[in-house]
């Protein structure tokens, strides 16, 4: 199902305080429209009233069943990892943003999005954000890792969830050893990306 809005209520609805939801799958209906449909984790819900748990795009009304969170009211680290599990084992897809299918600079940038963060789609425009870390033993839940090829152009980001753990969409969102030297696969054991940088993005 299609709701095309114009540019100008597009733009408009950038500037709107975002309500995002936090379900993995979310059912919603069209007021006074008994069908249902679903939206995925991490959708903008634009002019969201709690009390009814509707929200409107240009002048169609929405009601959503599932859980809905004002990225601004918890710690954001805490809200990071706390939905960047509900991904584990989602198929990798290039270009996806979605359960059904997502890569790893997706990932991270709808994870950001879902804790009230924007940052950009690719991790060559992510990896110049916010502050570099020395050493892995410095990072904390939600901090960005990157890592490069042997021509030193940066492939692939994953999210800091513990100490030495990472989790990242490669082949599949997984939870993997991390060091100085890059991500060990643990399946494997050996390792699949070599680390070039990490970067903190979250001002604690």
């Amino acid at each position: 199902m299609v709701n095309e809005v114009d540019e100008y209520s597009f733009l408009q609805l950038a500037d709107i305080p975002r309500i995002v939801t936090t379900d993995v799958f979310n059912i919603v209906q069209m007021k006074g429209d008994y069908t249902n449909f679903l939206i995925v984790a991490g959708s903008s819900l634009p002019h969201f009233d709690p009390a009814t748990h509707t929200f409107l795009i240009g002048e169609v009304v929405y009601q959503i069943q599932g859980n809905s969170i004002s990225p601004f009211s918890r710690d954001v680290r805490e809200v990071i990892i706390e939905n960047a599990l509900k991904y584990f084992n989602s198929p990798y897809l290039w270009g996806g943003r979605s359960p059904f299918g997502i890569d790893c600079s997706g990932f991270a940038q709808i994870l950001y999005k879902m804790a009230g963060l924007t940052i950009p789609r690719d991790a060559v425009q992510q990896c110049v954000l916010g502050e570099n870390l020395s050493f892995v033993e410095e990072a904390l839940p939600g901090d960005l890792a990157f890592f490069d090829n042997d021509d030193g152009a940066i492939i692939h980001v994953g999210i800091i969830w513990e100490k030495n753990k990472i989790i990242h969409s490669s082949g599949k969102v997984r939870i993997d050893n991390v060091d100085h030297f890059g991500i060990y696969n643990i399946d494997t054991k050996r390792y699949t990306h070599q680390m070039r940088l990490m970067r903190r993005l979250i001002k604690d």
